[in-house]
């Protein structure tokens, strides 16, 4: 007989809705109600492929085997490298921290290759921020700014930015003026009631403008944005007469150009705001637990990501200790991957030297890495597998249950393991 599981939470992006309804049957998800189809999909493909639990060099071997020489070159590592977490959760997540601890490692997340700018730009400024539970009742202003949430977050409009009703916007998107800046139309613009075309990498000149157009100064017209004077000009009157606002961006703000400097620009134009009324920040984060790593890394280390604690204590140096960097630079002589799926995006000096080092991967059976590691580990799956913990985009902690059987490890469980052997404890 069928089984239905009631709010179950998605970690396919960093939403993590938790209102679906699952439904499984013989061992398979069938169905699965309220999910966007980039989650539609993922819960479709769940199980359609059957891995072996651990793997030596391609070939099968004994999940013993695998952490035995998963453990040996842990010890013989002199510049160990841990990298990865957005697909795990915060027992994973702890574990790869004491793991790195015990072993003199480096450690990073994928945020070194997405919001890292970001983050760099909070530790200069300070922060703005609220739950997604703010704009939803409150924001009848909703700016997103270099990026595309109708097709990166599929349901971001539907639960917390512009359609929900909220406590004082009862008739919801009728409600909200909805504003799009990006360097080019998106889908998440069709559905704007302004957008604005802001010239590439010129989104620090913009931000700056609104910083002088709010203070009733006049922008410099040598910095010119692709916007015109009165567009701007009116968004800024709209940002000071709201009742409250709220602006989310992505990685085409914090990536381009001037990268941690345009981040640092729109939170003080939020801070600027404020003499005027309620405002805040919010990025996007792409994978489910990316901010669960952040956050787990912060209250273990006190640092966000590329963390080096060879020395027996947290250092943190963005670049110098960034796993890209590092592998770029050939100075790592081992690296062990919670979740692969961002190898693709290290730059190809970082994959050349990845190929030349003993590799140790933890992967989800659906994943299919795009080179051949040395061990190859096949994990559970949190959220469906495996309870656990994933932090949403703003930072608020979501339960994941776990509703189906496997016969595969949990990545905490690996990792507790690796400690054991290694000698560790």
């Amino acid at each position: 007989m069928p089984q239905v599981v009631e709010n179950v939470a998605c970690t396919q992006c960093g939403c993590v809705c938790d209102d679906l309804r699952v439904t499984v049957e013989a061992g398979r998800i069938v169905e699965a109600q309220r999910a966007c189809e980039m989650a539609a999909e993922w819960y479709r493909a769940l199980g359609s492929r059957n891995p072996p639990l651990a793997a030596i060099a391609g070939q099968d071997a004994s999940f013993d085997a695998a952490l035995e020489r998963a453990a040996a070159i842990l010890a013989a590592s002199d510049a160990p490298l841990i990298y990865g977490l957005s697909r795990s959760s915060t027992d994973g997540q702890r574990a790869a921290v004491a793991l790195a601890d015990k072993i003199g490692a480096t450690i990073d997340t994928t945020a070194s290759l997405c919001h890292a700018p970001s983050i760099m730009a909070f530790q200069d400024t300070g922060e703005s921020t609220s739950s997604l539970g703010e704009p939803r009742n409150r924001a009848d202003l909703v700016i997103f700014w270099g990026c595309d949430p109708a097709i990166s977050h599929p349901r971001h409009f539907e639960r917390y930015s512009i359609d929900p009703t909220g406590e004082f916007l009862p008739g919801g998107r009728r409600d909200r003026t909805v504003v799009v800046v990006d360097r080019a139309p998106t889908a998440s613009s069709a559905r704007a009631d302004i957008f604005l075309q802001v010239e590439p990498d010129r989104d620090f000149e913009a931000l700056w403008a609104l910083r002088r157009l709010i203070d009733g100064e006049l922008p410099d017209p040598a910095a010119p944005t692709g916007i015109s004077r009165h567009a701007l000009q009116d968004l800024a009157e709209r940002m000071k007469g709201c009742r409250s606002g709220v602006v989310f961006f992505g990685l085409g703000l914090s990536r381009s150009g001037l990268g941690h400097l345009n981040v640092a620009a729109l939170l003080l134009l939020v801070r600027d705001l404020h003499e005027y009324t309620r405002f805040y920040a919010r990025r996007l984060r792409v994978y489910g637990d990316v901010t669960g790593a952040d956050s787990v890394l912060c209250w273990q280390t006190g640092y966000p990501f590329s963390v080096n604690l060879g020395r027996g204590y947290p250092r943190f140096n963005p670049g110098e200790f960034s796993a890209n960097e590092m592998l770029a630079r050939g100075e790592v002589d081992a690296c062990l991957l919670v979740g692969s799926e961002t190898v693709e995006q290290f730059s190809p000096e970082a994959q050349a030297h990845l190929a030349t080092i003993p590799t140790i991967v933890l992967d989800y059976p659906e994943v299919v890495t795009g080179f051949v590691p040395t061990i190859r580990i096949t994990t559970a799956v949190y959220g469906v597998h495996r309870r656990g913990t994933a932090y949403r985009m703003d930072e608020i902690p979501i339960p994941l249950k776990g509703f189906l059987a496997s016969a595969f490890p949990s990545d905490d469980e690996v990792l507790a393991s690796l400690m054991r052997r290694c000698n560790y404890t």
